[in-house]
């Protein structure tokens, strides 16, 4: 599939494809001559700061959730090379590169502290409890034992 068409990240966003672009290298790894000779691993560069498809709240949530994937310039890229074939990795990275998206954007659900149940509270302070009279045994019978 050509980079020609617009990447859709879910029922509200669409990326146009200006925005994507699509590099080729060779694919590493076990594979033969074909290896040594095609270029069908597809490098996908989005530079997602630039992008007009995005709202700054969109950018800002996408730099929090993607920190350590994007580059110094501010792009995020995607690699694939799993297949032989140049279109079925091209498919396979914007496929990803979707996902990342979506997850980046998804709405992050607030954290609920939870608390210690009374048996657990109890057995924790019942250990503490044992413990310190174990110590305080120590403590009273301290220099009798001589050996």
């Amino acid at each position: 599939m050509s980079a020609g068409r617009p990447l859709r990240v879910d029922a509200d966003l669409e990326i146009p494809a200006g925005e994507i672009a699509v590099a080729y290298t060779r694919s590493g790894g076990p594979g033969g001559q074909n290896v040594n000779k095609v270029e069908t691993c597809a490098v996908l560069r989005f530079s997602f700061a630039s992008s007009r498809a995005l709202r700054e709240d969109q950018k800002e949530r996408i730099r929090a959730a993607l920190g350590s994937r994007i580059t110094a310039a501010g792009e995020i890229l995607v690699r694939a090379d799993r297949h032989r074939e140049r279109r079925r990795n091209e498919e396979e990275a914007r496929e990803r590169l979707a996902g990342l998206i979506s997850r980046a954007l998804a709405p992050r659900r607030p954290r609920r502290p939870s608390r210690p149940s009374r048996g657990a509270v109890e057995r924790r302070l019942a250990s503490k409890r044992r413990r310190s009279g174990v110590k305080q045994d120590r403590r009273a019978g301290g220099g009798e034992q001589e050996r």
